[in-house]
């Protein structure tokens, strides 16, 4: 059973990955334990709103050669397959190639030694250049594939420029190294001038940074299109809601009705008393009505699914992979066993009141077979912490220290954490659990350590 991996995206966000094969089955719960002091419950931020403004899901295809060296040419040409086919392996390659250049640039940026460093970047710019000459030796005839290939062609040479300009901002700087320099410096100018001769983007759009950078965004996305697969998010409860919404209004309804036709016949006639009883039992009508809905409706959906996204290919309208998706704040009696123990094992310190809200997710693969080349499809699911940030407090301290008789003081941040346990299940029910703590502020998410402490077991159920 392949792990899956949790890791910080951006300041308040975090990602969690795991890659799924043919007819797999996995089930992933997420147990949030969040400090009281925090702020965090149902009456200040819903299950509802936190998953449609924070909560998002991904899904594409996955290959393991993320590195330069391994991206193959996977577009043909137009007289090989369909436009369908072209479009498809030519998007399959921009997007291997960005994937491959990102996760190359970054691991360059970390090396220590000024040689090795510019011994790497430039066997990376070889790479590079090299790739993007095979792209390059076809270029279609036919108008309608030729925009498509103008597209990737035009953000991948922006992606390349940016992403070399950043390695040299970011790279050791000295003269002795100004000729591996320069010569990065060069393969940056030649992308640059190959898209004005091409005449790619317009003077208008080069001289905005925020409307070229819209721009390669957008050129991303329509070169995602059959290898990110479209989401299609379903409500599973919408028609139930509306049943018991309707249900609990005609018994309300039925026992007002009934008070009223009781209090009418104890009266002759129409009089002040009995104006002021119709208002009354009204009232109690409009004040109570909401609170009983939520209360039925919270008891009723306890432990229901509540959405399902459907993944399907863009090109192709093929189905791929579901996932049916739960998130609800539980009570301490809810936890699992296993998972309960996992949570004592923090420090005495740490164990203060918390609010526990549990996601869980079920994805299954619905396709037959995969894209040539590829065995496995990657699932992402990004958490964004930012609604957390608005109940935290504000506020940073000052901790003073004395040498003698002189006294100093340094400004600290106030911290919060929170903790969380991953229990990873297969169609054979073997688990998977681990414990993370998420350290934040205001700000950003400090770190994500897993526990050592926690139960990295794998148990089988007969």
């Amino acid at each position: 059973m392949k792990k899956i991996s949790i890791s910080q995206d951006e300041n308040l966000s975090f990602k969690l990955s795991h890659q799924l094969t043919l007819d797999e089955y996995q089930h992933i719960d997420l147990y949030f334990s969040i400090p009281d002091d925090m702020g965090i419950s149902a009456k200040t931020l819903s299950e509802e709103n936190y998953f449609h403004s924070s909560i998002k899901s991904y899904s594409s295809y996955y290959s393991e050669q993320v590195h330069l060296p391994l991206v193959r040419s996977r577009f043909i040409s137009q007289q090989k397959g369909e436009q369908s086919d072209y479009r498809s392996n030519l998007n399959l390659f921009c997007h291997q190639f960005r994937v491959a250049l990102d996760t190359d640039i970054k691991q360059t940026i970390k090396i220590d030694g000024v040689e090795d460093f510019y011994q790497t970047a430039n066997e990376l710019s070889e790479q590079t250049q090299n790739l993007l000459k095979k792209l390059r030796r076809y270029t279609p005839p036919d108008q309608k594939l030729s925009s498509y290939f103008e597209n990737v062609d035009n953000y991948l040479s922006w992606h390349t420029e940016q992403s070399f300009l950043k390695l040299l901002a970011k790279g050791p700087k000295g003269s002795e190294q100004s000729e591996h320099r320069e010569a990065l410096f060069e393969l940056c100018r030649q992308e640059c001038e190959y898209r004005v001769s091409n005449q790619y983007n317009s003077k208008v759009t080069l001289d905005d940074p925020n409307r070229i950078t819209n721009k390669m965004r957008l050129l991303q996305r329509l070169s995602d299109i059959g290898v990110v697969f479209k989401r299609q998010t379903k409500n599973l409860n919408a028609n139930l809601k509306r049943f018991v919404r309707g249900a609990i209004t005609a018994i309300i309804m039925a026992f007002v009705m009934s008070i009223v036709l009781n209090a009418r016949s104890a009266f002759a006639e129409v009089t002040v008393v009995l104006i002021a009883i119709l208002g009354l039992i009204y009232g109690i009508r409009e004040t109570f009505k909401d609170e009983l809905n939520q209360y039925v409706w919270r008891k009723i959906q306890h432990g229901r699914p509540k959405w399902l996204h459907l993944f399907s290919n863009s090109l192709t309208k093929s189905k791929i992979c579901t996932q049916t998706i739960w998130l609800e704040y539980i009570k301490s009696k809810d936890l699992p066993e296993n998972v309960d123990k996992l949570l004592q094992k923090r420090g005495k310190q740490n164990k203060q009141a918390a609010h526990l809200l549990h996601f869980r997710c079920d994805s299954r693969v619905l396709a037959k077979e995969f894209m040539p080349g590829f065995e496995e499809i990657q699932n992402r699911i990004f958490f964004n912490l930012t609604p957390f940030v608005r109940y935290l407090k504000r506020g940073e301290g000052r901790l003073y220290a004395h040498d003698g008789s002189k006294i100093s003081h340094q400004s600290v941040e106030r911290r919060y954490q929170i903790n969380l346990v991953l229990v990873q299940t297969n169609k054979l029910k073997q688990e998977y659990l681990q414990r993370f703590k998420i350290t934040m502020n205001r700000s950003k998410i400090i770190n994500i350590e897993p526990m050592k402490s926690s139960q990295n077991f794998v148990t089988s159920e007969a």
